[in-house]
């Protein structure tokens, strides 16, 4: 088995105290660091994913297995190509006014860390105006995701979307949202730019949203 395949093994049983030392070891081998953090690290994070909408583990099996990836990707940091995070710009996040869920935020923020962004987290419970702010102080940014862990709260973001298309955001950004009670129909009704389902196909749509 290749250092990679390791990693990534490490990463989807969300081994923490030992990928340190892994993701080290096969720096010192000469494995590529990109190499490691797609092949070995998002690779990883994607089988989570599929694990999770398939109900084959559960939010502490992602959860521990997105922290030993974000452990993973501070020891590669300093050597990942022309420091690929950050290369696709800016990304704001939060979960919506009212709603003060941020496991699933978290998870997302990791993952399109992971694939080149630099994360502005605004937390959870976020006045829809503390986006449109962020939006204009961060004039690099260029997509937002907001979340909606509960069905009351559907509205908050439905309202959050309305609050930075009015402010005129749209010219500047595409915006992403999320959440357990959301569906593709909703974010279109919404006037959203992107729906995805969990966090390993929005780390893949932010990417693309951010060409």
């Amino acid at each position: 088995m290749s250092k990679i395949q390791e990693i990534a093994q490490i990463v989807e049983s969300g081994k923490v105290k030992l990928i340190e030392g892994l993701v080290q070891e096969a720096l010192d081998a000469g494995e590529d660091a990109n190499a490691i953090l797609n092949d070995g690290m998002v690779a990883a994070m994607g089988i989570v994913g599929a694990k999770f909408q398939a109900n084959e583990i559960f939010v502490p099996e992602m959860l521990v297995a997105a922290k030993t990836m974000k452990k993973g990707v501070e020891i590669l940091r300093p050597h990942l190509a022309g420091n690929s995070v950050g290369k696709n710009g800016k990304y704001i996040i939060g979960t919506v006014a009212g709603d003060l869920h941020d496991i699933g935020k978290n998870l997302v923020a990791l993952m399109i860390e992971s694939a080149g962004f630099e994360i502005i987290d605004l937390g959870v419970d976020v006045p829809a105006e503390k986006f449109v702010e962020a939006i204009k102080a961060n004039p690099d940014c260029k997509v937002v995701g907001a979340s909606a862990l509960l069905t009351t709260t559907m509205d908050s973001l439905k309202n959050t979307v309305k609050v930075m298309i009015d402010a005129g955001c749209k010219d500047q950004v595409k915006i992403m949202v999320g959440g357990a009670p959301i569906t593709q129909d909703f974010a279109d009704e919404i006037g959203a730019d992107a729906y995805t389902q969990d966090a390993g196909s929005a780390a893949v749509q932010a990417v693309a949203l951010a060409q």
